[in-house]
């Protein structure tokens, strides 16, 4: 068995042997480190310790990204056993990313540091865009010396690689070394010494002049696990750094490279499930950041809904594809994340927004917007191609990008700069596709291109766009267009559905929808009325449309975000940001209204029937409610109106009223309204006020039907209009409902369910 390199000149060692708690030891001065975690004091849910993983030998420390990190206090001089200054640093250190940095301002994502770039001083090991890394270091003389990785050596996620770097000041070199192999060598002047970054603690996995984002996160930080990290005051030679390759090889792995297991190092939602605020059976991320879910797509017996993501932490940054699958639209796997931004002149900056479509042999392709700052514009249309083919890979895991973007916005093709999110459907005659922008000084736009062949594209024009004088809610831009088939109405005239998320100056970030007639021969789209409407009129909380035809059903189902509504500070104590709204089944009702329903597959997530009952005045049917509570829960209600004019129901409500959130209808006002003037106590959550809008109601009933889940509500009115919004009680207790009207009013029929996680 080789030896590793030995004891001599080590000043600092983190084994990461402890596999649990929230402590590491320093192993030369028998400092035990305190590690930084969000959930080591948790507001929401229950604390928790720093997350252990399997490492090289023994346990490792696994760094999630955004909050973890080690602060270690060195003793001035003390670091060189008493010679000033420092002629020689070594640093040994097994990684394995999760994923990488986006770079912002230039800066390193730390593995270990204690350096003032600013003042030349100190050293820093860390990583850079695309897993490239990199040793820093101050010299006395002034200069700031730095060493990269070469094309080709940058660090694989998901794997373990031994990273060593080397200054040797008497000999003038400073060296990278990639598992126990130098990859890397630059010349510092012979004699150099370390000039000392006083006063600066060395820190783990935190870049220690770290840039700020949003006013709450710190950037720069080390998503993933590290090992078995050691600290020299001299040079190691080359057949030290070997040796200790090696000696690892042969203790642990039978002389193999060590082996990660996905499931060790993918993000976990075990932390925050007991989260008292996080919705359970609605879909999410594990962890982290997430805005619109899109590309929803059937295939091979499973349907695959992505996201956009950003897996470094629960803050919006740079985006990824994230990926679930399920076989009933309901419960729902976590995969890896499907579409990364690469080294590579494509999207090495974002990959945005898409949608999912099938190619002439009927497999699966994701069309996405590639995001490159280099680029003018910085956006294109791009496609990715399942292995299904190659591998099997009936989970879809595997991707692979065309190198070269299909469609590239050209002056004069809607609002230069503006163009993305492309929605792509295929029938008989080819594929279709809408990319979002806008007509400079008109409004937003769907611009409209064709193929034959779904790889060269001619662009047909605005498929249909806003005229922002009548309608300036409707902003400079769109985003996110859809186009779903509704079949024929009465008159026996073929309707489609446009839907659009506005963005820009004075626009109103909600989803609008047109029905309409399709022309298909200029590619076109004609609606029935010019004044859009509204899915849902809760405010914010339903954006982000994507959809689908679903081909086991031919239903037409639409996927949403539903907003957060918190602040950053709140995001980074819970660890997450939104979620999924529940998938909605669409439809063209007979009096040519656009009907709206929550699936059905959703009621096989119906635990215990907690009431039911019909007939009732308002006092004897919160009499029946007094002990039904819960924070997860699927209620039916149809409401009379007897003198009262407004009526609906509290829910998440407190035995005292202190706190609730009251979901009513006005008869008079025609509105569907929220009242979260007391949803509450919480100084930092920032739902508040009464929000709402429009529904026509003559000569009917209110009917809601409620979904509760954790700070999720989404109500239902009469299959017309959905009300979703965010509520964040303060008090444990707020688990309540009562129904309320401001006169008489009957029950005509209730019917409550707890509801079951989907996880």
């Amino acid at each position: 068995m080789s030896c590793p390199a030995d004891d001599h000149g080590l000043i600092m060692h983190w084994p990461f042997d402890e596999g649990a708690g929230a402590s590491a030891l320093e192993k030369v001065s028998q400092v035990r480190d305190e590690i930084q975690y969000v959930f080591n004091q948790a507001e929401f849910t229950e604390p928790t310790d720093p997350q252990w993983r399997q490492g090289v030998m023994g346990s490792g420390l696994l760094f999630d990204g955004y909050s973890t990190s080690i602060a270690h206090t060195v003793k001035e001089g003390t670091t060189t056993n008493g010679r000033e200054p420092l002629s020689a640093l070594s640093i040994g250190v097994w990684v394995a990313p999760r994923t990488y940095d986006w770079g912002y301002e230039g800066k390193l994502a730390a593995i270990v540091n204690r350096h003032n770039m600013d003042c030349r001083q100190g050293y820093l090991l860390g990583m850079f865009r695309h897993g490239s890394w990199s040793f820093q270091v101050g010299l006395e003389e002034g200069n700031w010396m730095e060493i990269w990785s070469p094309d080709g050596h940058e660090l694989p996620k998901n794997e373990w690689s031994y990273l060593n770097a080397v200054f040797d000041g008497n000999q003038g070199e400073i060296k990278l070394y990639l598992n126990g192999s130098e990859i890397a060598s630059s010349s510092v002047p012979r004699g150099s010494r370390l000039a000392e970054a006083a006063g600066t603690d060395l820190l783990i996995g935190k870049n220690n002049h770290s840039s700020q984002w949003g006013g709450v996160f710190n950037l720069q930080m080390f998503s993933g696990i590290i090992d078995d990290l050691k600290i020299y005051n001299r040079a190691l030679s080359a057949e030290e750094v070997a040796a200790s390759y090696r000696h690892v090889l042969d203790a642990s792995q039978g002389g193999a490279k060590p082996q990660l297991q996905y499931d060790e190092i993918k993000l976990d939602r075990t932390p925050l499930m007991l989260d008292r605020h996080r919705p359970q059976y609605h879909v999410s991320p594990p962890a982290h950041w997430m805005n619109e879910p899109h590309a929803p797509i059937y295939f091979d017996g499973q349907y695959h809904l992505f996201y956009q993501h950003n897996p470094l932490g629960p803050f919006f940054y740079q985006i990824h594809w994230g990926h679930w699958v399920s076989k009933d639209l309901v419960h729902w796997r976590d995969l890896p994340v499907a579409l990364a931004p690469e080294k590579d002149q494509l999207a090495p900056d974002g990959i945005w927004s898409g949608s999912a479509a099938y190619d002439a042999d009927g497999l699966p392709v994701l069309f996405f917007t590639a995001g490159n700052d280099s680029a003018s514009p910085n956006q294109s249309v791009a496609l990715a191609r399942s292995t299904y083919t190659r591998d099997g890979d009936p989970d879809l895991v595997q991707w692979i990008k065309h190198p070269e973007p299909l469609i590239v916005q050209e002056k004069g093709m809607g609002a230069f700069g503006d163009f993305r999110d492309p929605f792509v459907w295929k029938d008989d005659d080819g594929w279709y596709a809408l990319v979002g922008s806008g007509i400079d000084g008109e409004g937003g736009a769907a611009l409209a291109f064709a193929s034959k062949d779904m790889m060269n594209w001619t662009y047909k024009g605005p498929f249909y766009q806003a005229d922002i004088q009548k309608f300036p809610y409707l902003g400079p831009i769109w985003e996110l267009p859809v186009l779903l088939p509704l079949g024929t109405d009465k008159q026996g005239e073929n309707k489609h559905l446009l839907l659009v998320s506005p963005v820009g100056k004075g626009a109103d970030v909600e989803v609008f929808y047109w029905i309409g007639q399709l022309d298909k021969e200029r590619l076109s789209f004609i609606p029935d009325r010019e004044e859009p409407e509204l899915i849902d009129v809760g405010d914010f909380h339903f954006t982000g449309p994507s959809g689908m035809v679903d081909p086991k059903t031919g239903r037409n189902i639409v996927f949403t975000i539903a907003q957060g509504d918190r602040t950053s500070e709140l995001e980074y104590k819970s660890g997450w940001a939104h979620n999924a709204g529940l998938p909605l089944g669409v439809y063209l009702r007979d009096d040519g209204r656009l009907g709206i329903e929550p699936i059905q597959e959703l009621q096989s997530l119906r635990g215990a029937k907690r009431i039911s009952f019909s007939d009732k005045s308002l006092t004897e049917a919160n009499e029946l409610l007094r002990d039904v509570q819960g924070d997860m829960l699927e209620i039916q209600l149809e409401l009379e109106p007897a003198s009262a004019t407004q009526l609906g129901i509290k829910v998440r409500r407190t035995p005292d009223g202190e706190e609730e959130s009251l979901l009513y209808y006005d008869f008079n006002e025609a509105k569907l309204l929220v009242d979260r003037t007391k949803t509450t106590l919480h100084p930092g959550e920032k739902c508040r006020g009464v929000q709402g809008g429009k529904l026509e109601l003559p000569g009917e009933n209110l009917k809601l039907h409620i979904y509760l889940d954790r700070s999720m509500v989404e109500a239902y009115a009469n299959g017309l209009k959905s009300l979703t919004t965010r509520v964040y009680p303060s008090r444990e207790d707020a688990l309540g409902l009562e129904i309320w009207g401001d006169g008489e009013l009957v029950v005509k029929s209730m019917e409550v369910w707890d509801m079951q996680s989907i996880w």
